[in-house]
C-alpha cells in the first residue's frame, strides 16, 4: 500500500496540493491544483481540499501505478481520463 502525504496552500482562486507518494522504496511528487469550484463540486462544505486530494490519489492509485500519474493537473483532469470519478469521489 502507498502512503499519501498532502500539503495544501492557497493559490490563485483556490489551492495548490503538493503531493508525495510513497511505496517500495520509492517516492512520487505531484502538484494538483484545486478550484473553490472543484471544491465544492467534489467535496461539498469542505473548507480545504486536503481530504478530497488525499482521496483522489486513493482513487488514482486503485487504477494506475504512482509513475504514470500526471507531474501537475487540475484535480478535473481525472475525470478525462476516469468518467467515473465524480460519481466515485462524491459517494465517500
Amino acid at each position: 500500500m502507498s502512503a499519501i502525504s498532502v500539503e495544501c496552500a492557497p493559490a490563485g482562486s483556490g489551492w495548490l496540493a503538493q503531493v508525495t507518494i510513497a511505496d517500495r522504496g520509492s517516492s512520487r511528487t505531484c502538484e494538483v491544483t484545486v478550484s473553490k469550484a472543484e471544491l465544492g463540486r467534489f467535496a461539498p462544505g469542505a473548507a480545504k481540499p486536503t481530504d478530497l486530494v488525499r482521496r483522489s490519489f486513493e482513487f488514482l492509485l486503485a487504477r494506475e501505478s504512482k509513475e504514470s500519474i500526471l507531474p501537475r493537473f487540475d484535480l478535473s483532469t481525472i475525470e478525462r481520463y476516469f468518467p467515473e470519478f465524480e460519481r466515485t469521489i462524491t459517494r465517500r
